[in-house]
């Protein structure tokens, strides 16, 4: 009888046995490979690179700020629109070199320009903006303005950027290969504005029920928030602005060509200007479109007794005062002076994330 165990079959057994435990050892070595945690979205610019990403606060109060499709918020373009807004390189080769959009939009000040001749709006919650400037001059939305600062208002070059490997793998990351362009660099500059959001004011903890105003303030509250005032037309929450022109009455004869009347050409518009936020106003006087005045007690004053007489005055200005005063009492203009001071946010003009990186 053939034996199970002859030399032959010893080999051959102890051949099988060896290659079942290596094959055994083999299988416990694998790594398994961990699945990204982070989610990614494909970029539109280059559909094989995906990027992260970035998801804005819910505002309370705030509507949906509106996005465009073809330049969805990443952290990458998030982190590049911030480095070019304090970058110089921004304005290499134009006639404002050494320039970054930082050089007149300070954070300290809710990103407006202090004590100057130049009169700016501050950078604050422009995602849900449609009309830029104070003539409202770029119409659309932030990557349209944001292409009109850097092709037409810096007319950058890009020749600085493009020389940096740093910017080379940021605009990488961002758009994908070749991606430094004017229009990815307009993109990435509408992503980091849509990140300058003012929302956390002590009238905001106080709308939301986390705190209460003081009885100075809510005197002031209610006189902006009523006809005593009139302030709520124009200056509405959450925004603070109806982004809107109007003409005030800063003057009694309009300037041909002054304020909107400057893009539309037609005469009625002469006079009539952007509606400035209020939101932060304690921060970024001077005041006006031309810094005429200097103090937030100055600028009540005008509303209580300066509103000029013109052919273009906004009807709003005569609805409930028909000799165009306000009529306030001392306590009373002090009192809506210490009611636009609690629109303030100190979390917005302290954020490290918005500082210079």
């Amino acid at each position: 009888m053939y034996s199970l165990w002859s030399p032959l079959n010893k080999a051959a057994i102890l051949l099988l046995a060896l290659v079942v435990i290596s094959s055994c050892k083999k299988k416990e070595e694998v790594i398994p490979v961990a699945l990204p945690t982070t989610p990614t979205t494909t970029n539109p610019n280059n559909p094989d690179y995906n990027t992260t990403p970035y998801t804005l606060p819910d505002y309370f109060g705030f509507p949906k700020m509106p996005m465009m499709s073809s330049n969805p918020l990443t952290e990458e373009g998030v982190a590049l629109g911030r480095k070019l807004y304090y970058d110089p390189a921004l304005s290499h080769g134009g006639p404002l070199q050494g320039s970054a959009c930082a050089s007149c939009h300070f954070q300290e000040k809710a990103f407006s320009t202090p004590g100057t001749n130049n009169s700016v709006l501050p950078h604050i919650n422009l995602g849900w903006n449609y009309s830029f400037l104070w003539n409202g001059k770029i119409e659309g939305t932030m990557e349209d303005i944001m292409r009109f600062e850097v092709e037409d208002f810096f007319k950058a070059d890009l020749s600085q950027i493009k020389a940096s490997a740093e910017y080379e793998d940021m605009f990488f990351k961002a758009f994908g290969k070749n991606s430094i362009t004017t229009e990815n660099a307009a993109k990435a500059l509408a992503q980091f504005f849509k990140t300058l959001n003012s929302a956390d004011s002590k009238f905001d903890q106080y709308k939301q029920g986390k705190l209460q105003l003081t009885d100075k303030e809510m005197v002031g509250f209610n006189i902006f928030n009523s006809e005593v005032g009139d302030c709520f037309h124009c200056h509405s929450f959450p925004l603070f602005t109806d982004n809107a022109f109007h003409n005030i009455g800063l003057d009694s004869v309009n300037v041909a060509g002054d304020g909107r009347g400057e893009v539309t050409g037609i005469a009625s518009d002469n006079g009539r200007f952007k509606t400035a936020t209020l939101r932060n106003v304690e921060l970024t006087g001077p005041y006006m479109h031309d810094n005429r005045f200097k103090t937030l007690e100055e600028v009540v004053e005008f509303y209580n007794s300066g509103v000029q007489d013109n052919k273009n005055l906004d009807p709003l200005m005569t609805k409930s005062h028909a000799d165009r005063k306000l009529h306030l009492n001392p306590y009373q203009k002090e009192a809506l002076v210490a009611f636009l001071k609690t629109l303030t946010d100190r979390s917005f003009v302290e954020n490290p994330d918005l500082a210079k990186p």
